[in-house]
């Protein structure tokens, strides 16, 4: 998160533009590349904005302000007492926000918990076997490869190895728990659909601007295979060493030391 003063001044330096674009965009030229970087920099600021959740007349209120401080005019409010509540407000709308995506996806949950053949597990996990499937399950310290599609309860899609042409392989300790979990109830060559409520998934925080704050995400997901399966642990001594609990060194010496010779 952009730090008030960092972020004023980005705001500053970059909405110009605003005003001129018509707020979408579409009649500016991107006929070089300035004109590309700066709108690569109204992409950036439009990023660090998506957490206001801006309603249009509001947003008008904010170009106001880059125009002003782009233009040198006088600032309508005291930047020193309204500044700080920069990131208060976005925090607050960001929280409100979150709480809304969370209502929605519980609704969606219990919908898809009722599914048949769908089961829910104790963190809130809705698991679904789409079929397929033969020989072990993963365990979460080993690496598989899959292939999926990711998507809000609205169906948008955010994500898919499909689309990339290639399929995925992490450790399955290495991603959501959602994903830790679910895949584990998984046999290779299965297919399966996983919904995952926020708090097993990104939280309140998202990934903007793909994924809100507090979202229910849907996965669909072909497990391919096991490509490297865990090590087992070593075996731990079940009664303690001699000597007290230390390991006592050859002849009285140090660790390694040779022993001393008998006396002729």
């Amino acid at each position: 998160m952009m730090k008030p003063a960092l972020f004023a001044c980005v705001l500053a330096l970059a909405l110009p533009a605003c005003n001129r674009g018509g707020g979408g965009g579409g009649s500016v030229k991107l006929d070089n590349d300035d004109n590309k970087t700066l709108y690569a920099l109204g992409l950036i600021v439009g990023r660090n904005l998506a957490g206001f959740n801006l309603t249009p007349t509001e947003l008008d209120v904010v170009k106001a302000g880059i125009g002003d401080a782009a233009t040198g005019k006088k600032p309508q409010v005291e930047l020193e007492t309204f500044g700080p509540r920069v990131n208060q407000l976005r925090t607050k709308r960001m929280s409100a926000k979150s709480d809304d995506e969370k209502k929605k996806g519980k609704t969606y949950e219990e919908t898809a918990a009722k599914e048949a053949g769908a089961e829910r597990t104790p963190s809130g996990l809705v698991f679904k076997s789409l079929g397929g499937g033969a020989g072990e399950q993963p365990k979460a310290a080993d690496t598989v490869k899959v292939n999926y599609k990711g998507t809000l309860i609205d169906g948008t899609e955010f994500d898919s190895s499909y689309k990339r042409g290639q399929p995925a392989e992490f450790p399955l300790m290495g991603v959501i728990p959602c994903w830790t979990e679910g895949v584990q109830k998984m046999k290779p060559g299965e297919k399966a659909k996983l919904v995952c409520p926020s708090n097993i998934a990104y939280g309140d925080q998202g990934r903007p601007p793909t994924i809100p704050g507090g979202a229910t995400l849907v996965f669909e997901i072909e497990l391919i295979g096991v490509t490297t399966k865990a090590q087992p642990a070593m075996p731990q001594l079940s009664v303690p060493p001699p000597s007290g609990g230390k390991i006592a060194p050859p002849s009285g010496g140090k660790v390694g030391a040779p022993a001393k010779k008998p006396a002729q």
